[in-house]
């Protein structure tokens, strides 16, 4: 769009400018990465490692097989768990001023883009710890760019490629085909609509539905799982969202100051004559942003994955507005502006300040925890406080065990109410030798007790009249506690329950619980 001339020199002057930006994200990712605890999800994570297959109750099985790998090189610390985030997010970074680059950007717009995917508040946190989310991201950003190939040369080889990244994204996430959905309007919609009538879109559709099969096999096999998972999220869990707080929480996510670049993305790619050949883009935005709205009560981070590029193409928007000479000295300000603007927020997004400092901070601000979930909130936001407690309470769980006798020791287990606490006894109560974990809780309830006998179980939380009638003995040991964890994971009683009157296995189905 821009009809610069190109040379190998500017080429890699380019790239290498790029690359600093996603070193700069690298490094700000890395000041946060062991300043909390572990957040509940990725001890979830980590514990399904020690059940590898095609699937689990939430999502597709690719980033846990990325963290079993992870975890047998580099062990299953906070620095070996969110170094592969870090870096998948840098790398959003890179794709991202790569997009601005390819759909004819100058330097200006590709700094722009990239500095724009560095400040997104949304994208910090998200690349901040293990899950299949940076992953989700780093997908679309590719999947993007490789489309813009692919429409613009003709060439299979580029639908062929396409079609594996969105097969690999779709076994990382199911909502890519969000991406498909969104691609096959915008198609419709703008003069591409004549690839329709070649093979090779739907030739990547075949590939990406080849790999995702054995998940959906899987998913068959096991009672379609998710789906019943996503019912029960959208009416018990999630709130429900206007169409009005929907768009505040993307300006908010996104961080204030990206607004002006990713909006005029969207209205450069919608109307300007310059940018018709991309505005296939605006419309995959729109669709999938459409699709979200008509939920009711999706997340704001959902509509995440598809800001890259808006971004690269808000990047050429500004560049074009400031390429006039009477304009070009506002191109550095703009760019330190908005950099300088952007920071102040980033202690939202990721945690580089100490807890009472962020709360501190919190409060000088006006500002009060937020959450998309049902939940009474603490001090800390709860991707916060989602990072605190589990230590206190598997140490408690250990003074529990410690009461029992060798005996007793060799045939118990731990309960935990969510997948959570199941996550926190198996992987930080290895370390205190503490036996196996299990909970009704999404995948941990298809992973079963086994051959388990229920003749002795530590059990953490839950209704002390409800566990006292399955076991004819119940010794309360404790009370979990820790300040900045989240409301409903603290005074919980941890128990030794002997005796059960039932069978476990036969109680079992009752306890499922997808949420």
């Amino acid at each position: 769009m821009s009809g610069r001339a190109e040379t190998p020199a500017r080429r890699r002057s380019d790239l290498l400018v790029l690359g600093a930006i996603a070193l700069g994200k690298l490094l700000l990712q890395l000041t946060a990465i062991t300043r909390y605890g572990y957040f509940r999800d990725e001890l979830y994570y980590l514990a399904s490692t020690e059940h590898l297959d095609w699937g689990y109750v939430e999502h597709p099985p690719l980033s846990i097989a990325v963290l079993a790998m992870v975890r047998a090189a580099l062990g299953d610390s906070l620095v070996a768990l969110r170094i592969v985030p870090a870096l998948a997010g840098a790398a959003t970074v890179f794709l991202t001023g790569l997009i601005a680059r390819r759909l004819g950007g100058g330097r200006y717009a590709q700094v722009l883009a990239a500095l724009g995917a560095t400040l997104s508040l949304v994208f910090l946190g998200t690349d901040g710890y293990f899950s299949m989310n940076c992953f989700d991201l780093l997908f679309w950003t590719l999947a993007v760019l490789v489309l813009i190939e692919a429409l613009d040369s003709g060439s299979p080889r580029h639908w062929l490629v396409l079609g594996v990244v969105l097969g690999l994204g779709l076994l990382n996430k199911i909502s890519t085909l969000w991406f498909g959905g969104g691609l096959l309007v915008g198609l419709l919609f703008t003069p591409h609509r004549r690839r329709l009538a070649t093979p090779w879109p739907w030739v990547a559709g075949a590939i990406a539905a080849a790999l995702f099969l054995p998940h959906v096999l899987w998913q068959a096999r096991n009672g379609w799982p998710t789906l019943e998972f996503m019912r029960n999220a959208t009416s018990q869990k999630m709130a429900a969202v206007s169409l009005g707080k929907f768009l505040l929480d993307q300006i908010l996510s996104m961080n204030p100051v990206t607004a002006p670049l990713w909006l005029a993305g969207l209205l450069f790619g919608l109307f300007a004559r310059a940018a018709r050949p991309w505005r296939i883009l605006s419309l995959l935005y729109l669709a999938v942003f459409a699709l979200l709205v008509a939920g009711g009560r999706s997340r704001a981070s959902y509509l995440a994955v598809a800001y890259p590029m808006l971004l690269a193409l808000g990047g050429i928007a500004w560049e074009r507005s400031l390429s006039r000479p009477a304009r070009a000295w506002l191109k550095a300000p703009v760019a330190t502006a908005m950099v300088l603007l952007g920071l102040p927020l980033i202690p939202f997004a990721i945690p580089v300040l100490p807890v009472d400092t962020f709360i501190r901070y919190q409060k000088a601000l006006g500002l009060q925890p937020r959450t998309e979930e049902r939940h009474r909130m603490g001090a800390l936001p709860q991707q916060y406080a989602d990072m605190f407690g589990w230590d206190e309470m598997a140490a408690l769980v250990a003074r529990a065990y410690g009461r029992l006798t060798p005996a007793e020791q060799a045939r118990c287990r731990v309960f935990g109410q969510n997948y959570g606490e199941a996550g926190a006894i198996d992987v930080l109560g290895r370390r205190l030798g503490l036996p196996r974990a299990m909970s009704g809780h999404n995948s941990y309830w298809l992973w079963g007790p086994g051959d388990f006998d229920g003749s002795v179980l530590i059990i953490i939380g839950g209704d002390r009249a409800d566990n006292a009638a399955f076991f004819d003995s119940l010794e309360v040991v404790g009370t979990t506690e820790s300040r900045y964890s989240m409301p409903y994971e603290r005074g919980l009683e941890v128990s030794i329950a002997r005796r059960p009157k039932m069978s476990l296995q036969g109680v079992w189905p009752r306890l499922k619980m997808y949420l």
